[in-house]
């Protein structure tokens, strides 16, 4: 009965913080006039063809061709990030090697540079290799570890398991990277599961690297499509449509924490191991 109270506080917490995407998917039922007359997010009555007509957007493609899009950069953008993030992290974690303090002086100091700060250079230089309007400017620079964040959460996880593992290890035969993907991998297993989710949701949710780099609306992201359906006076298409298109777009992103949630909440809370 003491933490009734408590228990309460944080039920009334938890609504206030979720009542938006609850009002969301309510609204997407509601009538364009209704959607603006009421922060109730129970409709009046429940209207399914918002979402039979969410489907086609007011380009020449549906929500799937767009979906495609978002997964063929999202998938080998999140492969390369969590691969390369590991093999750096493993390298400060584990081995000594020249310049290694400086090294990572530059990845702490990489953490603390805002991204936007990038984005002209990153232009330049893949507009001179001829590859804008093309995926590679958004997968390429995962393949380098350019989430200082993630090295070090990495770092941290791997520093935290003993290194008599490494030295068993090493003993039955296990070179480095064995020792790494058959030994520590399965030990780091929750912050490794953590990048995964954290890249697949940034990079569903990212807007201004896709609208910079990409110019083809064929090769636009579901992130671009969804804004694509709205002008720039916010008169002239239907609220409720778009609303439909977010909560479907929502759907991956809450698929997939769904399933690593366990995982997830693990590997953000622990911080790293203890032997």
């Amino acid at each position: 009965m003491k933490r009734l109270p408590f228990y309460i506080l944080l039920t009334i917490t938890a609504i206030v913080m979720i009542y938006p995407l609850i009002w969301l998917i309510g609204a997407s039922f509601k009538t364009n006039d209704e959607i603006f007359s009421s922060v109730w997010f129970m409709p009046e009555s429940v209207d399914f063809s918002s979402y039979r007509n969410a489907w086609q957007t007011v380009t020449p493609y549906d929500m799937g061709h767009y979906f495609m899009n978002t997964f063929m950069i999202i998938i080998p953008k999140t492969v390369f990030a969590v691969t390369s993030s590991v093999l750096v992290a493993y390298g400060f974690a584990r081995f000594d090697f020249p310049l290694k303090r400086f090294f990572f002086a530059m990845l702490m100091a990489g953490m603390f540079m805002p991204s936007i700060a990038t984005v002209m250079p990153m232009y330049m230089f893949w507009s001179r290799l001829g590859l804008l309007d093309t995926y590679v400017p958004l997968i390429a620079p995962s393949m380098f570890a350019c989430e200082g964040m993630f090295v070090f959460i990495l770092i941290q996880f791997f520093k935290g398991v003993p290194r008599e593992y490494d030295e068993v290890a090493r003993i039955d035969g296990c070179g480095t990277l064995r020792t790494l993907f058959y030994v520590l991998l399965p030990c780091i297993r929750p912050a490794v599961v953590s990048i995964a989710v954290f890249t697949f949701l940034w990079t569903m949710n990212d807007f201004l690297e896709p609208l910079i780099m990409i110019h083809s609306v064929e090769k636009y992201p579901l992130s671009l499509a969804l804004r694509l359906s709205a002008d720039s006076t916010g008169q002239g298409y239907e609220q409720r449509k778009i609303l439909a298109m977010s909560v479907i777009g929502l759907i991956p992103s809450i698929g997939v924490f769904a399933l690593a949630q366990k995982k997830f909440v693990s590997g953000i809370t622990a911080g790293g191991l203890t032997g």
